[in-house]
This record gives structure tokens, C-alpha cells and sequence, in this order.
């Protein structure tokens, strides 16, 4: 991938500077040109797990094999702030470890997320899951 592509796929994910964005299931086959953009666009390194800091992205690396799902979605919308977004990264069709986008699909409403959007961001597809708005009260 090209570094002009690994930045505006940042762009792409909705990551602006000054962000905190936490990154979840890194591996040595996570993409390490899109993981430098997103901390080129933040001014700094992404935070991991162990952070006890409010985010407000979440970049889940997540392949076929990895677990379940759902469980992982709940731990990362613990830090997560209001309007917060966890962006689902998995490989593409025909990669290792793809994962069935329905898959995804099944495990955002049960982990109390709405799939909202997906990218293709290079050998990774990434599906983008939000927190309901609470509704406002009737009057």
C-alpha cells in the first residue's frame, strides 16, 4: 500500500487529530502502513488495552478464529465515550482469516451496536458500529 492511500484511509475511518483511538487484536499481520497513518492523523500513539483513558475510536483487529465476537465488542465499548465508534477490521475475501461480514453483522446488535458504514482499506475490510442514540423523552 501506498502512504498516500494509508493516510486518507484514516481519513477514511472518520480518525481526526487529537483523537484517542484504541487499537485491539494487533497481530503481525495488522496493517502497519494504515496503523502509522491513523497515528500520524492523531499526533500520537495509539493506546492499547491496558489504558484506563475514555476513547473515542476503537480499532478492532478481528479474524476468523480469533474468539467470540460479541464478548470482544462488550470489553471494547467500556472506554468508549458517547459518541464514540469501533471500526471492525478484518481481512478481505479470499485472505486468511476472513471473517463473513454477516458475522459482524449479527454480533454488533447483540453487543448494543448498529453497523452504520464499511470500507475497504486495502487488504482489510472495516465495518463501523456506533452506540444507539439514547431517545429523547417524550413530552
Amino acid at each position: 500500500m501506498v502512504a498516500a492511500d494509508a493516510r486518507n484511509f484514516a481519513e477514511t475511518l472518520g480518525i481526526t487529530n487529537e483523537m484517542v483511538v484504541q487499537e485491539l487484536g494487533w497481530d503481525e499481520d495488522t496493517d502497519d502502513d494504515l496503523r502509522a497513518a491513523v497515528e500520524d492523523v492523531i499526533g500520537g500513539e495509539m493506546v492499547d488495552a491496558d489504558s484506563d483513558e475514555v476513547v473515542d475510536v476503537v480499532l478492532l483487529w478481528w479474524r476468523d478464529g480469533d474468539g467470540d465476537l460479541v464478548d470482544e465488542l462488550m470489553d471494547a465499548i467500556g472506554p468508549l465515550a458517547d459518541e464514540g465508534f469501533v471500526w471492525v477490521l478484518s481481512p478481505k475475501t479470499g485472505l486468511p482469516g476472513h471473517v463473513e461480514p454477516s458475522e459482524i453483522a449479527e454480533s454488533a446488535p447483540t453487543a448494543g451496536l448498529t453497523q452504520t458504514s464499511a470500507a475497504k482499506l486495502g487488504d482489510w475490510i472495516g465495518s463501523r458500529l456506533v452506540q444507539p442514540k439514547a431517545r429523547a423523552p417524550r413530552r
